[in-house]
């Protein structure tokens, strides 16, 4: 699917005479900011700790362009291609990394999807192929591969330290004229749209609420509903021995990867794993949640980690949680819910990875352009009840 959008972000949308507010400084509302700087918008970015430090700060910082459905297709190509752009700058770097998964053997479910995903995902011009379990063995020898059935793998895929991309792309729109606010909190206001600071009222001709978990309780207080909810997810790192260097290159040289049979992810993080998934499926508070993670997820994941890589050691060296946004169709919630009002939110965990592409397509929206049908958060009417399920399940490829 075509995302309309013009081949280079630097060209300008239909109106850039105008002010903007965007509330949250992770990744997608960063992108927001420095597209709109760069195109001459007048743009304020409002965050209230740091940039980076919410959800983006905890992400896994896996990115990989593996879906079957042509718009997750066409939006992760583009957002591929911005995170290469800004390698390289300020502390940001994407170092390419296959991605690979798979389904053991006697799981035919997950099995069969993988084979049904990757011809579609071939013809949507992505660099994927199956993969027999010997070849997993030569390309990568300390993975194990003894127990997979049917494996594929993304090859333009890459990972990074998703904190620092937001990062360098504020800085890029500070640059280009944005103001950034951190240490910031600021509320919604309608009729007409405008951010409160405090007792202060600043008007604008538009806002874009991406503040995660927290934007539909912002969007709460003007009395605007979100189908979305917000869930717990948790991750972890943790060391691989390697009594050479060698061993250790061998370790780092590995590929991302997910075990749909077992349900988590894992990738090479600074010569040790970061691996994770954890999927509580139930609505969490945004504002009252467990931010450490469970005995029973660290155990769970490391028992699956030190039968699948070699080396890894018996002993988390850190652990966290973090909050996810789920919509009702794993759609996400990329557009205008009121005159002047815009939201980008409900990304199943896959937020960072489209970030580059969601922050450009919504920007873009702001100053007059056309959106996406399947993202419209009028879509829905409120907040509709519905059941969550995790963003890692094949069929979110």
């Amino acid at each position: 699917m075509d995302l309309d959008l013009p081949a280079s972000p630097e060209t300008p949308p239909p109106d850039s005479d105008r002010s903007v507010a965007v509330v949250g400084g992770g990744a997608v509302g960063a992108t927001a900011a420095r597209d709109l700087a760069r195109w001459d918008v007048d743009v304020t970015l409002f965050e209230r700790d740091a940039v980076g430090a919410g959800a983006t700060g905890r992400a896994a910082g896996i990115v990989y362009d593996a879906f079957a459905e042509d718009l997750d297709a066409a939006v992760a190509d583009r957002a591929l291609d911005r995170f290469r752009e800004l390698s390289g700058t300020a502390e940001f770097e994407l170092t390419d990394r296959p991605y690979v998964w798979f389904a053991r053997e006697g799981d035919d479910r997950n099995a069969e999807a993988i084979r049904e995903q990757v011809p579609r995902m071939r013809a949507n011009g992505r660099d994927v192929d199956l993969l027999a379990p010997g070849e997993i063995a030569d390309r990568w020898p300390t993975l194990c591969a003894d127990d997979i059935s049917v494996a594929a793998v993304a090859e333009s895929s890459g990972t990074t330290t998703p904190s620092t991309y937001a990062a360098a792309t504020a800085e890029l729109a500070e640059a280009d004229g944005a103001t950034i606010e951190t240490g910031t909190a600021a509320r919604i206001e309608t009729d007409p749209v405008a951010v409160r600071v405090g007792a202060e009222r600043r008007q604008f001709d538009a806002v874009l609420v991406a503040a995660g978990a927290r934007t539909p309780g912002l969007l709460a207080d003007p009395g605007i509903e979100l189908a979305s909810e917000a869930y717990r997810v948790q991750a972890l790192t943790v060391g691989v021995e390697a009594e050479d260097d060698e061993q250790r290159d061998r370790a780092a040289a590995l590929p991302s990867f997910y075990d749909a049979t077992g349900g988590y992810y894992a990738r090479p993080k600074d010569g040790e794993l970061l691996a994770g998934d954890g999927t509580e499926p139930v609505p969490a508070d945004p504002d009252d949640w467990d931010r450490e993670s469970d005995a029973w997820f660290r155990d769970d994941v490391l028992e699956k980690l030190s039968g699948r890589v070699d080396g890894v050691e018996s002993t988390a060296s850190d652990a966290w949680a973090g909050l996810c946004t789920a919509t009702p169709d794993r759609n996400p919630l990329v557009g205008q819910v009121e005159s002047g009002l815009f939201v980008a939110t409900g990304f199943h965990g896959h937020g960072f990875m489209r970030a580059p592409a969601i922050g450009e397509l919504v920007a873009r929206q702001l100053c007059g352009a056309d959106g996406i049908a399947a993202f419209d958060p009028a879509r829905f009417d409120g907040r509709d009840e519905f059941e969550i399920v995790e963003g890692m399940a094949l069929d979110e490829h």
